[in-house]
């Protein structure tokens, strides 16, 4: 699997392979035919009311993941589709959060990588 993260406000570049936007809304003063993306997948996206709880505080990390992680197992048709994509090739989700340690990318890459098992 080989799926890698990256700031929407980097310049595309070819190593990124195919680009996967996986925010509910359009980064801010980025042209689209600029931002180089290949598939925006706002069902990804954590919900309006998780983003707002999270609000980028990393003291609230861990407790985003496990909120975020249940929003995925029930998008199960979207996370099969990205599963697909990075079986077939290299993908990079893009994100436009300033924190690059904390965010929905982030946490997306981990859930990707772990196998999951739906309750």
């Amino acid at each position: 699997m080989s799926v890698h993260v990256k700031r929407a406000y980097e310049a595309p570049a070819s190593e990124d392979g195919f680009r996967v936007l996986v925010d509910r809304l359009w980064p801010r003063g980025i042209a689209k035919d600029e931002a180089k993306i290949d598939l925006w997948l706002k069902e990804l996206a954590p919900s309006t009311e998780l983003r707002r709880w999270f609000a980028h505080k990393a003291e609230r990390w861990d407790g985003f993941r496990t909120r975020y992680f249940r929003e995925l197992d029930a998008q199960l048709d979207a996370v099969a589709e990205l599963r697909k994509l990075v079986a077939k090739r290299h993908v990079t989700l893009v994100f436009a959060a300033r924190d690059e340690e904390h965010n929905n990318a982030v946490a997306l890459c981990e859930y990707l990588r772990a196998p999951r098992v739906v309750t």
